[in-house]
């Protein structure tokens, strides 16, 4: 299968912590592949390193995206300001334009609160805003922290439809979850990690 990720023997200290210890893993196009792990296991520094959000000390990544969305623990959005506002800032920011911000909302679940002010929202309804911020530049690769962080049983169903709907149209995913229910309905392949190494 033609990989759009391959990480290979990657590093990662923080003074004498060694976080990633020679983590090697791949993600096949329109695959949806999962890592699991407790928390401090390395997964949020590994997805990092992905992003280029910080600097691996050795070892390779190569990603063959052209668009990468991510969300990469909790997400960051202006509280006080509406969710259709905080989106429209990002979509100026990374000089979008023409985005249907109305079905964006209504994707992931937010129709009816794109106008209320994000410091108001639940810790699920930002997880939503987050995926909706995550798909917005329409990425062919999705790097996702946890992303059913704080939904009730209703929210994980219809995040983990919409993955799967994303998948069906080619995009890749690599997701963390603590969650095995979410890996075994999900995911083509899963990782365990434990101690910042890939153990099965």
């Amino acid at each position: 299968m033609d990989d759009i990720l391959t990480v290979s023997k990657l590093d990662k200290s923080f003074g004498d912590k060694k976080i990633l210890d020679q983590v090697d893993l791949h993600v096949g196009r329109r695959e949806i592949v999962g890592i699991i792990g407790r928390n401090g296991a390395g997964k949020t520094v590994l997805f990092k390193c992905i992003c280029n959000l910080i600097l691996p000390d050795s070892g390779s990544i190569s990603c063959m995206a052209e668009k990468i969305g991510a969300i990469i623990e909790e997400p960051g959005f202006l509280p006080q300001y509406s969710g259709l506002h905080n989106l429209r800032y990002l979509a100026m920011l990374s000089g979008m334009r023409n985005v249907d911000f109305e079905s964006l909302l209504t994707i992931v679940g937010l129709s009816d609160a794109g106008n209320k002010k994000v410091g108001k929202y639940s810790l699920g309804m930002k997880q939503r805003l987050g995926i909706a911020q995550a798909i917005m530049e329409k990425p062919d690769f999705l790097i996702l922290d946890e992303p059913m962080n704080g939904l009730d049983n209703r929210g994980v169903e219809e995040i983990r439809q919409l993955l799967l709907n994303l998948q069906k149209k080619g995009v890749s995913i690599l997701m963390a979850s603590h969650n095995r229910e979410d890996i075994e309905q999900l995911c083509c392949r899963t990782y365990q990690m434990d101690g910042g190494r890939i153990v099965r």
